[in-house]
């Protein structure tokens, strides 16, 4: 893979916009924000979902409240990411404006992220907003979280989002083009490295620190690195290129000079093997034989094909799915919770919405189905 295929084949591309290019001098940077959302348009308009995570409100509300350049204390920032929040959100809007293109807010915390009932709802909402052709703007939701609780980069953030809504490609937008075997500001040696299928120990020693002659910001090079892991162990790619230029996704199309770190598995492949090894199961549903044929051959689990449900868990819960001789064949996750699972088994799928008035189509359904492997007779 390089650069110029990672992005332009890929169906989702989060993009991760840092401080530095949205701040300017007095204010939101409007000239670079017009052209980059002519960028995003140009994605857009060939069919491409796209999430920008942006950083910005902080920075913007140190300037609005005279913070100066100092080291802010928590409270501090999150009063700066209150008063910037509105003002980053109408910057993004009014560029977005002149190419009919909706904005959406969405601010997260990394509980969001990592507790099972937050993101379930974060991913809906965000699968939802790409769907309606929406470009959600993520930001870290800085006037709530504890230290405890925060990301504190928006690199990782980004990557964690990318994992989320299993887009193929996060591009993080940076202050130098690429990864270097050394930092290029301070040695003219260094050289640029165009691809990386592995992520050793000598490839993260050589991300260089934040550039603090930017001013703004908390991330650097080695913040990517650990971004790229995440999003590498999610099937994601990950392009890391310079930012401050006013079109940087048709750069990297263009064959201008930028990273790509490679995944080390399909986006399809990482998400069935989360599926099957990191979640408990929290129940199981019974199958017949006819449901467990279908399943094989790489169909939905309906409601019609489950002879019965077992334990307790919600909507969108990892379940264990077990055929009539007792044998697991699979997990997924459930779009019904036990009590609705129990009330439209074996019936029809035109039918469960006379039942529960509602109907979130199949039990389990196969993108979210992880099969066991079959062992040889």
């Amino acid at each position: 893979m390089d650069a110029v295929s990672g992005l332009a084949q890929a169906k989702r591309v989060v993009v991760k916009v840092g401080s530095a290019l949205v701040a300017g001098e007095s204010g939101p940077d409007a000239a670079w924000l017009a052209a980059f959302t002519a960028d995003l348009a140009r994605l857009r308009a060939r069919g491409q979902q796209v999430l920008v995570v942006s950083s910005g409100a902080v920075a913007l509300g140190r300037r609005r409240l005279a913070m100066g350049r100092r080291k802010l204390t928590l409270p501090e920032k999150q009063a700066c990411a209150a008063a910037g929040q509105s003002e980053l959100m109408r910057a993004w809007e009014e560029a977005l404006a002149p190419h009919g293109l909706v904005s959406a807010q969405v601010l997260i915390t990394r509980d969001d992220t990592e507790i099972r009932s937050r993101w379930l709802n974060a991913h809906a909402t965000l699968t939802t907003l790409l769907g309606l052709g929406v470009i959600p703007v993520v930001n870290e939701n800085d006037t709530v979280v504890t230290e405890e609780i925060r990301y504190g980069d928006n690199d990782r953030l980004a990557a964690r989002v990318a994992q989320m809504i299993r887009a193929e490609t996060l591009v993080l937008l940076s202050d130098i083009d690429g990864l270097y075997t050394a930092d290029p500001r301070n040695n003219p040696a260094a050289e640029h490295l165009p691809r990386i299928s592995q992520l050793t120990p000598e490839i993260e020693a050589m991300a260089g620190g934040a550039n603090a002659s930017a001013g703004v910001g908390t991330g650097g090079m080695a913040t990517k690195i650990m971004a790229a892991r995440i999003a590498q162990s999610a099937g994601c790619a990950t392009i890391i290129t310079l930012g401050r230029r006013p079109a940087p996704l048709a750069a990297i199309e263009a064959g201008e000079k930028a990273t790509v770190i490679e995944p080390s598995v399909s986006v399809a492949a990482a998400y069935k093997a989360w599926i099957a090894g990191s979640l408990a199961t929290s129940g199981a549903v019974i199958v017949d034989d006819g449901a467990a044929q279908a399943l094989a051959t790489g169909k939905s689990l309906l409601a019609a094909g489950m002879r019965a449900v077992e334990g307790r868990f919600g909507k969108g819960d990892a379940v264990a799915v077990v055929d009539e001789t007792g044998r697991e064949i699979g997990r997924g996750l459930a779009r019904y919770d036990s009590e609705d699972a129990e009330r439209i088994r074996g019936l029809k799928s035109d039918a469960i919405e006379s039942v529960l008035g509602f109907s979130y189509g199949p039990m389990i359904h196969a993108d979210d189905l992880a099969l066991a492997a079959r062992t040889p007779a």
